[in-house]
């Protein structure tokens, strides 16, 4: 028996992020996949950042509904250790994240790809989140 695909997109409390969604909806279609999403706050902010982050996040969750996705907020300092160790409970088997080509979200996919070696890391640039 196959092991069910899945494709995580990864968020930050921005309603920008909805393209983000919307394109790994696309992506988990073409694949036959099903599609997750997830947002990690570090422990020293405030969870929900502020009302507008709070908004935003309330918006996210509506968008990955209507994509019949499950959407995850979870708390840790390390960024990157957190969503590989998500992707690995979940399955996933592409992980996408959004760039807007600075030196941050490249670092932060080239750090995925070390993590996640047997998982595909797709960058979509001009969708920063």
């Amino acid at each position: 028996m196959r092991k069910e695909s899945r494709v995580l997109v990864c968020v930050t409390g921005q309603k920008s992020c909805a393209r983000l969604i919307h394109d790994g909806a696309e992506i988990a279609a073409e694949e036959g996949a099903s599609l997750s999403v997830v947002h990690v706050a570090k422990m020293g902010s405030n969870f929900l950042g502020s009302a507008s982050e709070a908004e935003a996040l309330e918006y996210l969750f509506a968008i990955s509904k209507s994509h019949s996705a499950d959407m995850m907020l979870l708390r840790n300092d390390d960024v990157v250790h957190t969503i590989a160790a998500h992707a690995r409970r979940i399955g996933a088997t592409i992980v996408v994240l959004g760039s807007d080509s600075n030196q941050r979200q490249n670092r932060l996919s080239r750090a995925l790809q070390d993590a996640l070696p047997d998982v595909e890391i797709r960058v979509r640039v001009g969708l920063a989140d």
